[in-house]
């Protein structure tokens, strides 16, 4: 099992340390998977809509799947850690499993950039890879966004601006999601399992929003839960455990989409924290959630 780096546990609003000890787990998890060298890897570098340079990384399979399906990937780390590199082991490892090519986005971090900047650049990698379809032997109608952590919230407001802007998306994956940034009451049952905690969820958000914190006028692009009309959204996979302090706001995200016709797949696993699969990969529920995962990847 991966354990969280020791070190100086970070206070309330202090992105610095907190992106230092997470990009250490991150580093530390990515050594507990299988490096898979039958995975082939191009990178890409291209311009974002708002004008920063942002780099790609292409994961091609061993074997692929017939459909010329393609999945785009966005790492976690709280809107202010992570990257292509750290979770490099982790995208190789889907490929590999499902056979369906990968393209993994290094977007910037916040609070460099703020959070619909974020969604912006991965949004350009989007459509980045439609344009590029046709060279990389992939179905540009078959084209699904997928996320962990931060990165599915970030998924998910891909999946927003791709409806509203009038993008063809396939599919959203959103692995415990983090998606309300007005998730700071902490719930008493949940703090002795927070592997994500209430302060480390301020510290994320404060930093993805700045002035625009704790504020009405925070839009759906930025905070996914934001969002009041779901109708004709992508269909939706979303996974979470019930010891996770997403749990809530997940559960009601998946219920707003159904409500408003959107296709939707939720799992609810009990017992499991934030980020289980990755932690204990051998736990039973942990190879559940990754077959589940697999399944839906092969099925764009």
């Amino acid at each position: 099992m991966a354990q969280h780096p020791s070190g100086q546990f970070p206070e309330r609003g202090d992105w610095q340390v907190l992106r230092e000890n997470l990009n250490q787990f991150y580093s530390n998890l990515g050594k507990q998977f299988p490096v898979n060298p039958e995975v082939v890897t191009k990178d890409f570098f291209i311009k974002a809509s708002i004008g920063t340079e942002i780099k790609l990384r292409w994961y091609i399979p061993p074997t692929k799947v017939e459909s010329g399906s393609a999945i785009l990937y966005v790492h976690g780390g709280g809107r202010v850690s992570g990257s292509l590199e750290l979770y490099d082991q982790i995208v190789s490892r889907f490929a590999y499993l499902s056979g369906v090519p990968f393209l993994s986005v290094d977007y910037h971090l916040s609070p460099e950039l703020n959070a619909e900047q974020q969604v912006e650049e991965v949004f350009s990698a989007l459509n980045w890879l439609k344009e590029q379809a046709d060279d990389l032997e992939i179905d540009k109608s078959r084209i699904a966004v997928m996320g962990d952590s931060a990165g599915g919230g970030i998924a998910a407001s891909v999946a927003i601006l791709a409806r509203d802007r009038e993008v063809q998306l396939s599919h959203q994956i959103l692995i415990y999601p983090m998606l309300d940034d007005r998730n700071l009451v902490s719930d008493e049952q949940l703090l002795p399992f927070a592997v994500w905690t209430y302060d480390n969820n301020y510290t994320g958000w404060n930093a993805a929003l700045g002035k625009e914190y704790d504020k009405n006028n925070v839009t759906a692009v930025a905070a996914p839960s934001r969002l009041l009309q779901f109708e004709d959204l992508a269909p939706a996979f979303i996974s979470v455990g019930d010891l996770d302090i997403f749990r809530s706001e997940n559960i009601e995200y998946a219920t707003r989409l159904a409500k408003a016709g959107v296709p939707t797949e939720f799992h609810l696993h009990p017992r499991a924290p934030h980020g289980f699969e990755f932690i204990a990969p051998d736990a039973k529920i942990s190879k559940k959630a990754m077959a589940d995962y697999i399944r839906v990847i092969q099925s764009i």
